[in-house]
């Protein structure tokens, strides 16, 4: 059956992607905004949930690419009408990725201040890192879990369950934020940093909760383990090797900008931790059509329809930069207004307002590069996605950053890096794509 790419059927599938994709971000805006309004060492705890942030990210991240390794293999399978010959595997592989993450926390909680302290953490911010590392680091399973079984939906061209799982998370996230962090006079004690921790947790155990249901109900996949482990197993878990070391190049960026904006003062890192957050909300918008080239081109592969492929990412990269420059046109219209809802702290404004149009000026080329990603993950090429990042990553942001740190740039030579970064990644993508598809498209 030809697979439909018309402009409705992609934004059928984008729009539900794109809602599920920033509800992350959001619940991490939201924890910012809400820390930095609090009455006691606002710009303390809020440097606290940065740093803790970052690292839990890189968790996440890292762990969490079993979900584009997963929409990859059963989009596969689909394209070539063969799916009863998979359903074992995603069972399988949430298994051992849940195993990992209780390996994760027995390795990181009894380190927790080593850790933040590498970060250059000290004084009351480290206090507060271990505090609220502690707490949230328990949730991290019922994320990985939650993000298998949406790769399980992915793959099956399904965006809309997610969507609904994502939302339910948020919108409880949001509220037990207030109630926890602020506290209900007579009923619940403000908890400041430890109550955005216990709502974040909770928040993603129903979400996995949410998860289960939705999956045992509405599709033909099992949770049941069976073995023998399935044939296709051995390339799942290289692809998410591959991803593995390719996030982990991801995280080193993110460590090195973490450490150098906390290493400039607590502004700083208060001020970057904002600028990050609204970057990420950025990019899990763009996420929306980047799920797509996930879901499509995985699909298309499978069919061999080279022409339909090399289509599907000309569209896809056109919406994805137009979206970027809404950002923009938003983000500039805004410019004031968005500081004031994350703090009032006039030394962390003064540094976000600084940076925050560099910020806001590399939306449309994150869009493009993010499009690259999601298509090359949706067709399994996890080997050379590894090798662009690490490249990037390595030859591209740290020298970059290191450059204008020496000339005291400060959070200016961190979001310069991150553009450099992003250039790097998308112009490595896009030649590699065009060569290998247009030869084959032209056969065809």
């Amino acid at each position: 059956m030809k697979t439909d790419i018309s402009r409705k059927n992609i934004n059928r599938l984008a729009f539900p992607a794109l809602v599920a994709g920033i509800a992350e971000p959001v619940l991490s805006i939201t924890d910012t905004a809400i820390i930095g309004n609090i009455e006691n060492n606002a710009i303390e705890s809020l440097a606290a949930v940065g740093i803790v942030g970052a690292f839990i990210s890189m968790l996440v991240w890292v762990f969490g690419q079993i979900r584009s390794a997963i929409s990859a293999i059963i989009s596969q399978y689909l394209g070539a009408n063969k799916l009863d010959q998979v359903k074992s595997l995603p069972a399988q592989a949430m298994a051992i990725i849940v195993l990992m993450s209780f390996l994760v926390i027995a390795v990181t909680y009894p380190f927790s201040e080593n850790i933040f302290k590498f970060y250059n953490a000290s004084g009351a911010i480290l206090d507060y890192c271990i505090s609220y590392y502690n707490i949230r680091i328990f949730g991290f399973p019922f994320s990985l879990f939650t993000f298998a079984i949406f790769g399980i939906f992915r793959g099956l061209q399904n965006t809309y369950y997610p969507m609904i799982i994502a939302i339910t998370g948020a919108v409880l996230n949001i509220g037990l934020d207030y109630a926890f962090v602020y506290g209900i006079e007579g009923f619940i004690p403000a908890m400041y940093v430890d109550g955005a921790a216990y709502a974040s947790v909770i928040a993603q155990f129903i979400m996995a909760l949410l998860s289960v249901i939705l999956l045992l109900k509405k599709t033909t996949i099992p949770l049941k383990i069976t073995l023998p482990f399935h044939p296709e197993i051995k390339k799942l878990l290289g692809m998410i090797l591959n991803l593995f070391v390719r996030t982990l190049a991801l995280n080193l960026a993110l460590y090195f900008a973490t450490a150098y904006a906390t290493s400039y003062g607590k502004e700083y890192i208060a001020a970057y931790t904002i600028g990050l957050n609204l970057w990420l909300l950025g990019a899990f918008m763009i996420d929306g059509y980047s799920s797509v080239g996930n879901i499509l081109s995985g699909k298309l592969l499978g069919q061999k329809a080279y022409k339909a492929l090399l289509t599907l990412n000309k569209k896809l990269v056109k919406y994805a930069f137009i979206l970027g420059f809404i950002f923009i046109v938003f983000g500039a219209a805004l410019y004031k207004p968005i500081g004031m809802i994350f703090t009032k702290e006039q030394a962390v404004l003064e540094q976000f307002y600084t940076v925050f149009w560099v910020i806001l000026a590399m939306q449309p080329l994150c869009a493009i590069t993010f499009i690259f990603d999601g298509t090359f993950k949706g067709m399994g090429e996890m080997k050379y996605l590894r090798n662009v990042l690490i490249f990037s990553t390595i030859l591209g942001f740290i020298p970059t950053l290191l450059l204008f740190d020496y000339f005291d740039f400060k959070l200016y030579a961190i979001w310069i890096a991150f553009t450099v970064w992003m250039f790097c990644r998308g112009i490595f993508l896009y030649f590699k794509f065009y060569r290998k598809f247009s030869p084959l498209a032209q056969k065809q």
